[in-house]
């Protein structure tokens, strides 16, 4: 726990002087709905509203984004730094903490690692879980293959003191400025919200569709 709060601060007090630094940014903000509110496989609410803030400045990000749970609302916060070579790699170091204002669940705070290069991309995040007074560790690997189709296909999975992994599928467009979406997902028993006959979780799998639009 500490070690990871020492980076985050580190990482805190960089981003505070890039953002101090910068005389003009880019600032754009999101709104959203999604039948299934799914996230890392793992279905947090049916029917869920969104909103979110972003900020750029070069290579520095910066955001925030809210979400209905149900019992109150997900917050999260994430800030980084991202940048790409000459031949087409794109290299990205960040922070996210994810906060719950009701009992929904507990928070999650991550150092975030992305590269990708032409439609692949690999992410990788290792970070605590408050969880209600019992703290756990995990870490999350995820490779995503995207088309200029619309079409991708994610595979994650969960270690350390979490388990549980999932595939997603989906195909995303731009119609009159308003972003439509939609992805199967199949999760296994760890990450599933489904029972068996018996009682016991069993693998999962879902058709989700969701409407955006940024500006």
């Amino acid at each position: 726990m500490k070690k990871l709060t020492h980076i985050v601060a580190a990482m805190t007090l960089a981003s505070s002087a890039l953002f101090a630094a910068s005389a003009s940014a880019e600032v754009s903000y999101n709104i959203g709905w999604t039948s299934e509110y799914y996230y890392r496989g793992i279905l947090q609410k049916n029917s869920s509203g969104s909103a979110g803030i972003d900020y750029e400045e070069g290579g520095f990000y910066a955001g925030a984004w809210t979400a209905d749970v149900g019992d109150g609302l997900e917050v999260d916060g994430y800030f980084g730094y991202g940048i790409e070579t000459e031949s087409g790699f794109t290299l990205s170091a960040g922070f996210t903490g994810y906060y719950y204002t009701g009992e929904f669940d507990d928070t999650y705070e991550e150092i975030n690692l992305n590269a990708g290069y032409g439609m692949f991309s690999l992410e990788y995040s290792v970070g605590e879980w408050q969880g209600f007074g019992t703290e756990a560790d995990y870490d999350f690997l995820a490779l995503t293959i995207a088309g200029e189709n619309g079409l991708y296909g994610t595979f994650g999975t969960f270690g350390d003191e979490f388990d549980g992994e999932y595939l997603e599928l989906g195909w995303g467009t731009t119609i009159s400025e308003i972003d439509f979406g939609i992805a199967a997902i199949f999760s296994s028993d760890e990450l599933s919200d489904q029972l068996s006959s018996s009682g016991s979780p069993e693998e999962s799998e879902a058709l989700v569709f969701s409407i955006s639009k940024s500006f």
